[in-house]
């Protein structure tokens, strides 16, 4: 999930957050990327479908036209 990061490099980071944006503001940093990791994997799903429609259509055209 975390790639190659240990639990070391993991604290660091968060450290680092916690002192640049708070503990007030963390939360809300946290939702916020969430919110966003979760509309990019949206909108990579949304191009998968849309290329697999098209390629199909290509295989469904050529088919036909045999």
């Amino acid at each position: 999930m975390f790639g190659n990061f240990g639990f070391t490099e993991l604290l660091v980071v968060l450290i680092i957050a916690l002192i640049v944006f708070g503990p007030g503001k963390l939360p809300e940093v946290g939702k916020a990327l969430g919110k966003s990791i979760g509309e990019f994997k949206g909108a990579i799903k949304k191009a998968e479908d849309t290329i697999k429609e098209e390629i199909n259509e290509e295989e469904t055209k050529k088919k036909t036209s045999e």
